[in-house]
């Protein structure tokens, strides 16, 4: 046996629910002022949500405007006013205090990321991973796949039921690969263990609670080829019916699921949080362009497995170093790592004006993307995202032909 595992939590966990309001803040400034520059932490305790870190725009932001946002975003989460919860039991959207303590972006800051030539330098210094593998149609990890689509299938069971479940859901999945071996060459043999944590409404019985949550498993679209349930541990509400649940009895922050945000531990991570911050951050647009390097290598099928590494310093626009790791599992004879890394360098400028303008970044609408609902969904991973498309495998199949498959 030789497992893997990840863990995902829903929108209605109050870490996400604390990304999802910072981001929300992002789309409302970015949308009134595409110059804005944003890094606003959420901290949801109880009853009680505070804004803080600073924040530059020409947007109408005050704090009757930021009120409303926590109001709208706890809304569609899943805890406005609530017929099937109490008041103790989960938090209500009409019994929350929003205290705001933002302030203004350091000139200082300004200065080295919002350059004369016009150019954009990074908001902050860091290192950045993207990853893709061959596991899975969209070049995601099995696990963290496996579970997200788990935790949507019950997330979104509990905001159409209200009166069965509650929306603060943790799913987590262990992948089998049965031998070293087979997790180098991305050959996942079973889904070995699922858990599912998720609240219920006080009159239902424990038993009634699994046997639902058991049909929404069977019903999330698992690999058949990977799923049995009768040869499968699974552990449900392990601990027994829980009903209370919330920030009330679990405080939130942003940025502390960066592994479930991202690749579910199949890769390092960077550990800045892409929530709460704007586009020139490079923590948000650096993990995206890199997700971006590292699809294509995998669907060109250059290699199994990448993992794509930047790094950045403040103020300054080209990244420091770009680096490639394919794990001994290129597929082309010929192209190495450091071969690779040298093609992004000369394809790809990689800079934060460059990335923004490729994916969009600085002009979030409902019908291209919202922040808020990356927040929620995962960073990476969801085929909608612009990161996410593959519209420059003929760059990597040029490269490919240029050498002996």
């Amino acid at each position: 046996m030789y497992t893997k595992t990840s863990e995902v939590v829903s929108q209605g966990h109050p870490d996400k629910c604390a990304d999802v309001i910072a981001d929300s803040i992002v789309d409302i400034a970015i949308i009134g002022d595409e110059n804005s520059r944003v890094a606003s932490e959420v901290f949801v305790a109880g009853k009680n949500i505070i804004i803080g870190g600073e924040i530059k725009s020409n947007a109408n932001l005050n704090d009757a405007i930021y009120h409303q946002i926590v109001v709208d975003a706890l809304t569609k989460i899943g805890y406005g006013t609530q017929k099937y919860f109490s008041y103790d039991e989960a938090l209500h959207t009409d019994d929350i205090k929003v205290q705001v303590l933002l302030n203004q972006q350091s000139p200082e800051i300004s200065q080295g990321v919002d350059q004369s030539s016009g150019e954009i330098g990074a908001g902050d210094q860091g290192i950045m991973f993207g990853y893709a593998n061959e596991e899975t149609s969209n070049y995601m990890p099995s696990a963290i796949t496996y579970a997200r689509a788990i935790m949507e299938r019950v997330y979104q069971y509990a905001l159409d039921n209200p009166d069965k479940l509650g929306v603060d859901i943790k799913t987590q999945v262990t992948v089998d690969y049965g031998t070293q071996k087979n997790f180098e060459n991305c050959l996942p043999q079973k889904i070995h263990t699922i858990v599912v944590s998720a609240p219920s409404v006080a009159s239902m019985h424990i038993d009634e609670v699994r046997l639902l949550i058991q049909s929404l498993i069977d019903s999330s679209g698992l690999n058949k080829a990977l799923y049995d349930p009768d040869d499968c541990i699974i552990y449900i509400n392990p601990t027994g019916k829980y009903t209370n649940h919330s920030s009330l009895h679990d405080a939130g922050l942003t940025g502390r699921k960066l592994i479930v945000d991202s690749f579910g531990g199949y890769a390092p991570i960077g550990g800045g949080a892409q929530s709460s911050k704007d586009y020139t951050k490079v923590d948000r647009s650096g993990l995206y362009v890199a997700r971006y390097l590292a699809k294509h290598i995998v669907a060109s099928k250059l290699a199994k497995k990448a993992t794509v590494e930047l790094s950045y310093a403040i103020g300054v626009a080209k990244p420091l170093s770009i680096s490639v790791n394919t794990e001994r599992t290129m597929l082309v004879e010929g192209i190495d790592d450091v071969l690779l890394a040298k093609f992004l360098e000369d394809n790809f400028p990689l800079t934060p004006q460059w990335i923004t303008n490729k994916f969009g970044l600085d002009k979030p609408s409902k019908d291209t993307f919202l922040y808020a609902n990356v927040a929620g969904r995962g960073q990476v991973g969801q085929e909608d995202y612009p990161w996410e498309q593959l519209d420059d495998l003929e760059k990597f199949t040029e490269l490919k032909g240029t050498q002996n498959v």
